[in-house]
């Protein structure tokens, strides 16, 4: 399988899942490491426009600012630190993640937003859980005031403002939820 090329100055969508869809985060902890490994590692070499962690696999909208070798090799130190520790924490051997990270060149300002939604949803897609309120994804962070590394100006830009980004955010999550009532 041929992976897409990390070029500088592409978005990109970047998922994965553990190894036979097993978890890959057990507990609020594990997701605040990730994330603490991912500013280590990634956050001076790409710009955050989504992520969401669920149990067993992540999403992240970015924006490469560096050479492709670069990020691909902060991509494995990420991985590797990751797995490591967690499969030290849970006592466990071998793959965490499945083999390679998927990632997907997105060009179109139209799918960059509908990814940004979907993302943000994914609890509320998956789980039926509320995703305003859901700890570790991106979407409180582009509706808060405080400080943050993310992309917040070109995100909410996207969309227009705050108000039309909740907005799309809550219109989605209604059509979500009608689609849970008819199955």
């Amino acid at each position: 399988m041929k992976l897409e090329a990390l070029y500088k100055g592409c978005t990109y969508h970047i998922y994965n899942r553990g190894i036979n869809g097993c978890a890959i985060f057990n507990n609020e902890d594990n997701k605040k490491y990730f994330l603490k490994l991912f500013d280590k590692y990634l956050s001076d070499i790409v710009k955050v426009y989504a992520y969401c962690l669920m149990d067993n696999h992540f999403h992240l909208l970015i924006n490469v600012n560096e050479e492709e070798k670069k990020v691909v090799q902060a991509f494995s130190n990420l991985f590797n630190a990751y797995a490591k520790a967690f499969n030290k924490y849970t006592e466990r051997t071998g793959s965490l993640f499945e083999k390679h990270f998927k990632r997907i060149n997105v060009t179109d300002e139209d799918y960059i937003k509908r990814l940004i939604v979907y993302i943000h949803l994914n609890p509320k897609h998956h789980f039926d859980l509320d995703f305003e309120d859901f700890m570790f994804s991106s979407y409180k962070a582009f509706i808060s005031e405080k400080e943050t590394k993310l992309e917040r100006d070109y995100v909410l830009e996207l969309f227009g403002d705050r108000d039309n980004f909740i907005f799309v955010h809550n219109e989605r999550s209604e059509f979500i939820e009608q689609q849970y009532l008819l199955e």
